[in-house]
């Protein structure tokens, strides 16, 4: 996929991809990535260009919120404490050429040249990119079983259990009863992940949080809104 970057006046550098499967120009933007055009390959980088200028006040009223989300993400060092249901990050400084991940039954194990600071953009995304595929693979493993066993338990019944990579919820419950589980909910203690479970299969009988949806939570787990409130000290941008 050809990449180039372009500078653009108080937007700032914009990645400009060309994509086989793209059919028209889109623009997306995405923390720590900033603002990303996917185009055909048919089409010139000046056409793609005159596209972002015309969308240029809808980015800049984007931006802000990418900076914020920005400046809350963790910044990754050898000094972070960061584990995922059953894995423990490691970060060392080595002699070598290039940044290496290498991901062991009970760790992620990051490695990277000397000559390169680790809060540089190039080491975070990859240590993020390891982050994500170790959560992706533990949520795959993990969640689904963890959804039937709760499901068998209470007798709720829901059709597919699918695992996403959402920048904005924990969990959903969608018209036709499939379970929508983000695989972040890996970084989150036991009792929490049994929450958001709980919460989407009780979307299976009452599709909205009212009396109703509350008072069938409390019969499977006490003080559900109590779990509901300490949810909200944990964050799908800060690890």
């Amino acid at each position: 996929m050809p990449e180039k970057i372009i500078h653009i006046d108080n937007i700032g550098n914009v990645t400009f991809r060309k994509n086989k499967r793209s059919k028209n120009v889109s623009i997306t933007l995405r923390p720590t990535k900033g603002v990303v055009v996917n185009m055909p390959y048919f089409l010139s980088y000046r056409f793609a260009i005159n596209i972002v200028e015309k969308k240029r006040a809808w980015i800049l009223g984007h931006l802000p919120k990418i900076e914020d989300i920005e400046k809350k993400a963790t910044i990754f060092t050898e000094n972070t404490f960061f584990k995922t249901k059953y894995r423990k990050l490691l970060i060392n400084k080595n002699v070598c050429n290039n940044i290496k991940t290498i991901i062991t039954p009970d760790s992620i194990i990051i490695n990277y040249p000397e000559n390169i600071d680790v809060k540089s953009p190039k080491v975070q995304e990859v240590i993020r990119t390891a982050i994500i595929k170790t959560l992706r693979s533990e949520a795959k493993d993990y969640l689904p079983d963890r959804t039937m066993q709760i499901a068998k338990q209470h007798n709720f019944k829901y059709n597919k259990v699918f695992i996403k990579n959402n920048k904005t919820l924990w969990g959903s419950c969608s018209a036709k009863n499939n379970i929508n589980l983000n695989l972040h909910l890996l970084r989150l203690p036991d009792h929490l992940v049994d929450y958001i479970i709980i919460h989407e299969l009780c979307h299976t009988v009452e599709k909205n949080h009212g009396k109703q949806f509350w008072e069938l939570m409390d019969t499977i787990q006490a003080d559900a809104k109590k779990l509901s409130k300490e949810l909200r000290n944990y964050s799908l941008q800060i690890y």
